[in-house]
């Protein structure tokens, strides 16, 4: 542990699981509350309500108005936003320090008493239909859409504003059910960061909290992923053929996690990783490309996505495996040091921001259970090797792969993984029950 920094992680009495890390010298407190509930809870036939929920939470409660919530928050300066992922819920705040226990309190109220009024019920679904079709002219994002339940499944596939039919069928009576079935402190972890008086902050919580749904527990066996390999095309005229490829990788609680940190970091984070330099800059094939990771609960998965024309789209995708899979036989000293400097500079500078503290201690409390001293995740980034590099890939070889397609022409499947299959296509304006990979 850091011995500059010092995190205090306890079960309260009232359900909430709290982490804080007091930061002297900072002039604000933010805090997360996440909910361990979110897309993942929805009932099959009512995708989009959790969307709904978090849209409407603010809408008013017990004893406010929309308005005088909102005047509330304004009043005290409390900057707060929120967002649904796959298994959670988070609303975050960032305020003076002399505030956070009234937006604390604030925050308490509308996740407690919330009345969702059918007023603003109805703008929430007119707004989520009013997504969902201009999703259709974002190629991007509705790559990952289309994506979503190949490479996690049904369920942790699932796309933050449902599908059409289920905006539908959906009435508000769905959207308080889903509150009541998922809000409680069982389910709540609170991570606070910045100027913070721990003894206070715990005293309010366990009176704002006290009985509300204590019986709902989290679930920390989570959701299962299933990886559905093939290459899928959804047809649309587009001038650039958009795609999106991954393959299952380790969790983020994986002992080589830091190993598969650096080495999707030297495949395509930024303009001097391999995907930029070679298929980009060299090639001159694509508009963008890049890798990344992404993490629900108990899952990992390794992405790779390109924009390029129709006619080298083919070529691209080949390029992209190719640097994929060369990875292991040609990584140098110098690339190496360069990505673990860049994470390690980035976690410091980002840690710099008492928000992205904050979010990155509710993110550990999330997926590890306990806070990661930034210097304990710092060091075993440092401490990655090329041999340990070459030694993960050879352990951890991509071997069956998703990918999905968005444009003009569709790819085959046998050409890019060597069998037999023919591409399955989808008709433009089809695809919608898929999920995201927000």
């Amino acid at each position: 542990m850091s011995t500059a920094e010092t995190y205090h992680h306890r079960r309260l009495d009232c359900g909430i699981e709290l982490v804080a890390l007091p930061l002297d010298g900072r002039m604000t407190t933010a805090f997360d509350i996440r909910v361990l509930c979110g897309m993942a809870e929805e009932p099959a036939d009512r995708l989009g309500v959790a969307r709904l929920v978090e849209g409407t939470i603010g809408k008013g409660t017990e004893s406010k108005t929309a308005q005088e919530l909102t005047d509330a928050f304004d009043a005290i300066g409390a900057q707060c936003g929120s967002g649904v992922g796959r298994e959670s819920m988070v609303f975050r705040c960032s305020c003076l320090p002399e505030y956070a226990e009234r937006a604390l309190a604030l925050h308490a109220e509308m996740l407690r008493t919330p009345t969702f009024p059918e007023s603003f019920y109805e703008v929430a679904v007119d707004l989520a239909r009013q997504e969902l079709t201009a999703l259709e002219d974002d190629p991007g994002e509705l790559s990952q859409k289309l994506i979503g339940p190949q490479a996690y499944g049904p369920v942790l596939g699932r796309h933050e504003l449902g599908t059409a039919e289920s905006l539908d069928r959906m009435t508000r009576d769905d959207v308080v059910s889903y509150w009541r079935r998922c809000f409680g402190t069982g389910r709540i972890r609170v991570a606070i960061a910045g100027l913070v008086d721990l003894e206070r902050v715990t005293a309010a919580l366990e009176r704002m909290f006290a009985g509300f749904n204590a019986g709902q527990d989290d679930d920390r066996s989570g959701h299962p992923a299933v990886f559905s390999p093939g290459v899928r095309h959804h047809q649309k005229e587009l001038e650039q053929e958009h795609m999106l490829l991954c393959w299952p990788g380790l969790k983020i609680t994986d002992d080589a996690y830091p190993v598969q940190r650096v080495a999707v970091s030297i495949l395509g984070d930024g303009m001097s990783s391999r995907l930029f330099t070679e298929v980009r800059e060299k090639l001159g094939l694509v508009y963008w490309v890049g890798a990344w990771q992404e993490f629900p609960r108990h899952v990992g998965m390794i992405f790779m996505g390109a924009s390029a024309k129709a006619e080298r789209a083919e070529q691209t995708a080949r390029a992209m495996l190719k640097e994929a899979d060369r990875l292991g036989e040609d990584i140098t000293e110098e690339e190496l040091n360069r990505v673990k400097t860049g994470i390690i500079a980035k976690s410091q500078t980002h840690g710099d921001i008492t928000q992205a503290r904050t979010s990155e201690l509710s993110s550990d409390l999330f997926h590890y259970g306990r806070p990661i001293p930034l210097d304990e995740k710092n060091a075993r980034i440092a401490a990655v090797t090329v041999s340990d590099v070459r030694q993960y890939l050879a352990e951890h070889p991509r071997g069956e792969l998703c990918m999905m397609t968005l444009g003009p022409q569709a790819l085959d499947e046998a050409k890019l993984t060597g069998g037999d299959a023919e591409p399955r296509t989808e008709k433009a304006g089809g695809g919608n029950s898929g999920g995201g990979c927000s």
